[in-house]
């Protein structure tokens, strides 16, 4: 499980300006993200992915290559972005008692997808800016006139209308939104009756959402008192009771999955102590020992977690996250040769998981021999495969290769493998944003391939690549 910092401040901005579809005020809680990062998980992302796939397809978006983002936030909340990516707090997991709740969402931003609400809602700010400019030019005007006139009242009027201009605007982008929001439940409850799912969890998340909107203090009037939101509950209530899925369970394995991924995450952001107490141990529950081993793990070190680790093994031998998190634990406390292992088990299990085989990758470059780095070098280009966006897994491409460079005894051989780490570097710097290091790295890659190769047309598309540029 690897917590990752959040995107650079321009892209991190740009997705709180376009944020549609949040079950909350999604341009509130994206705020909250830009500190606290993302989240990365090969057991969590592959719940999502097994969660999204039939909502996807019912919903015409399985060509559309909709990546599904986590974000380290205790808000229950989600939202999209555009047609290619959805962002779900990681409080939406570690709250969601069952995987239909979190299927609901999904079927929910989907539904904002497919009515394409974020092109719309950008219409209707565009429209909000200008009806707000309008109200502040009045409001100048009536000061003006006020304070010609000597009418007190009239200037306070006219002060009014200057700084509620924005104020009117915002109510106007926000009874829009309500309809939008409607209009994506209706389209959520119809992908969830193609795929034969109910919307009891859709319909039990929002009233979940309205219990703790409304009443609270400090949260705008406007939000307190409009009357779409019951209304929404409402409609949304008879369209899920309507359908013949709404008495629909969750198959068992799905629901154990989802237990274990919620107790993986209270495991590792919870404080140890209220994990304990959250999994105590009179709980013998499978997701409570996996929780208990990460708070142990976190508490006193992997000696300590390791017999609670094995014994997780011991009861489920074929779930790749156990030895997966087991390798991690080792690897990280400094003791390499016996993180391999398991982590080849997890690999061997699972074979599917990128993520997994980069972290294989970086115990096996820290450990001597070139039969490992050959190894590394095998895993990382089976991940990147998959994970084409991986600044880590380029990064550790770049090491490998640095070292095929540095063992090389011929010249032409040493080149290429030296080649070969420039272009990985360039490629990690490309991912995380460093566009000027990405340029200046692919520029000496370039030059060590031929003209033409697939190898010299990434360098030269790095060298050619220019920051679109956003209104």
């Amino acid at each position: 499980m690897m917590p990752v910092p959040a995107p650079r401040t321009s892209t991190w901005q740009s997705l709180r300006r376009a944020a549609v579809g949040g079950l909350i005020v999604s341009l509130v809680s994206a705020t909250t993200a830009d500190a606290a990062g993302m989240i990365r998980d090969a057991e969590t992302e592959g719940l999502i992915k097994t969660y999204a796939k039939p909502i996807l397809n019912a919903a015409g978006l399985s060509g559309q290559a909709v990546d599904i983002h986590i974000i380290n936030d205790r808000a229950f909340n989600a939202f999209v972005v555009d047609g290619h990516n959805m962002f779900i707090h990681a409080g939406a997991l570690m709250d969601a008692k069952t995987p239909n709740q979190i299927i609901g969402v999904i079927a929910h931003e989907s539904g904002h997808i497919t009515g394409g609400h974020l092109a719309r809602l950008r219409n209707q700010i565009s429209r909000a800016k200008s009806a707000a400019l309008m109200l502040q030019l009045l409001g100048l005007a009536a000061m003006a006139a006020g304070a010609v006139a000597g009418a007190g009242e009239l200037g306070q009027l006219g002060m009014g209308a200057a700084y509620g201009g924005t104020d009117a605007a915002m109510r106007m982008v926000l009874a829009y939104r309500q309809d939008e929001e409607s209009s994506a439940d209706q389209a959520a409850v119809t992908f969830l009756n193609a795929t034969h799912q109910s919307a009891r969890g859709l319909l039990e998340t929002l009233e979940f959402m309205n219990s703790k909107l409304f009443g609270v203090q400090g949260i705008n009037p406007y939000l307190q008192s409009h009357p779409l939101p019951p209304q929404r509950l409402a409609q949304l209530r008879t369209l899920a009771q309507s359908s013949p899925y709404f008495d629909v369970k969750d198959p068992p394995e799905l629901q154990v999955r989802h237990d274990l991924v919620k107790a993986k995450l209270f495991g590792f952001l919870d404080q140890p102590e209220t994990t304990f107490n959250r999994y105590p141990p009179t709980d013998l529950s499978l997701p409570a020992a996996y929780a208990r081993a990460i708070a142990t793990e976190r508490k006193s070190g992997v000696e300590a977690a390791l017999p609670q680790l094995d014994a997780l093994i011991a009861a489920k031998p074929d779930w790749p996250y156990f030895y997966e998190l087991k390798g991690q634990f080792l690897f990280e406390s400094g003791n390499v040769a016996d993180a391999v292992p398991p982590l080849r088990q997890a690999v061997a299990l699972a074979p599917d998981e990128p993520l997994i085989r980069i972290l294989l990758a970086q115990a096996l470059l820290a450990m001597p021999g070139m039969k490992n780095v050959d190894d590394a070098i095998s895993n990382l280009r089976t991940a990147l495969a998959r994970e084409t966006t991986s600044a880590t897994g380029y990064r550790q491409l770049a090491l490998a290769y640095g070292r095929k460079g540095d063992a090389a005894k011929a010249a032409g051989a040493r080149q290429q493998y030296l080649a070969q780490a420039e272009l990985a570097s360039a490629e990690a710097y490309f991912y995380e944003g460093r566009l000027k290091l990405a340029k200046q790295q692919a520029k000496r890659a370039k030059a060590g391939f031929v003209d033409g190769t697939p190898n010299w047309l990434r360098a030269d598309d790095i060298l050619a690549f220019q920051v679109p540029t956003t209104e």
